[in-house]
């Protein structure tokens, strides 16, 4: 069982890749703020980054930035340079017909790829959410496996063939993953969110017998037997790397499971209850009403009709 991946999967975490930006001269674009996440990539030359409360960066060849929670930003040759609005439409056509979105004038000097990552509302994980504002990764950080994926979403965003948008979407699913991974290692106050719980081998032995029958009848006794640690670590360990309890943890997921079960499928009451570790469905409503602020049923029902 890979935590990350199905949690991930749930929370229907998916890219979609934007355009090629060819930058000359001064300029500056900035955009509002987006309901999905944004993820750059500096293919050539420097760019500065603007975030509200931020000090802005430089970004550098090879660099990738992720804005986890969409935030509203600028992107520009210097920090002080006059800053436009991004001309969606323009940019929207750029990528159908897989030609560049150009800014300011003269010889290109910087070459950035964009694209950007949403995520299902049914999921009580937002895992963007749970990241810093700006994730900003080095050039020297990131290993060839990134690289490499961002040179392939270059040259597909050049050359459109056939199924361009489903190899693009991948590969940005991919380089998703990647980041996480070298961001992961490299960032010790990870520990102090709902990522920490992949990086304490404890945790994750424990998360991942949930994520691997969430209908057992778990105690947090049993739990911290699967995990070989004390009761009293492993509730400790829950509250300061996920921020909850074992037993909160493992009514989130359920409900999280139950939720798209509700929406997705037609699938009885009686099954889903059951699946996600419930003896009767009164005792299972109850519990998802508490999650959720509705009663399964009205759940389906909206869920469908949003």
């Amino acid at each position: 069982m890979d935590v990350l991946s199905e949690v991930l999967d749930m929370s229907g975490v998916r890219g979609s890749a934007g355009a090629r930006i060819a930058a000359a001269g001064d300029w500056g674009v900035e955009w509002l703020r987006d309901r999905d996440a944004v993820v750059y990539a500096v293919t050539a030359g420097t760019a500065s980054l603007a975030v509200d409360g931020e000090t802005p960066r430089l970004l550098m060849t090879g660099d990738v930035v992720i804005l986890p929670t969409g935030a509203a930003h600028a992107l520009s040759s210097a920090p002080g340079v006059e800053i436009h609005s991004c001309d969606v439409a323009a940019a929207a056509e750029a990528r159908r017909r897989g030609d560049v979105l150009r800014l300011g004038d003269g010889d290109v000097q910087t070459q950035i790829l964009g694209a950007s990552y949403s995520h299902d509302a049914a999921s009580s994980t937002p895992v963007f959410a749970l990241l810093p504002t700006v994730v900003h990764l080095h050039a020297q950080q990131l290993d060839a496996s990134a690289s490499d994926i961002v040179r392939l979403l270059g040259r597909e965003l050049a050359r459109p063939g056939l199924a361009t948008d489903l190899v693009l979407d991948r590969l940005v699913d991919v380089l998703l993953i990647e980041v996480l991974r070298v961001w992961l290692a490299a960032t010790p106050q990870a520990d102090a969110s709902w990522w920490g719980v992949l990086r304490d081998p404890i945790l994750l032995r424990a998360v991942t017998r949930i994520h691997e029958a969430p209908g057992r009848p778990w105690t947090t006794e049993a739990l911290a037997r699967e995990a070989a640690t004390s009761k009293q670590t492993l509730v400790r360990r829950f509250s300061t790397f996920a921020g909850t309890t074992p037993g909160e943890y493992l009514t989130r997921w359920r409900m999280d499971l139950a939720a798209h079960r509700l929406r997705d499928t037609d699938d009885a009451l009686e099954a889903i209850a059951a699946d996600v570790g419930y003896t009767s469905v009164h005792a299972f409503s109850r519990a998802f009403r508490r999650e959720r602020a509705l009663p399964p049923g009205r759940y389906r029902t909206a869920a469908r009709t949003a």
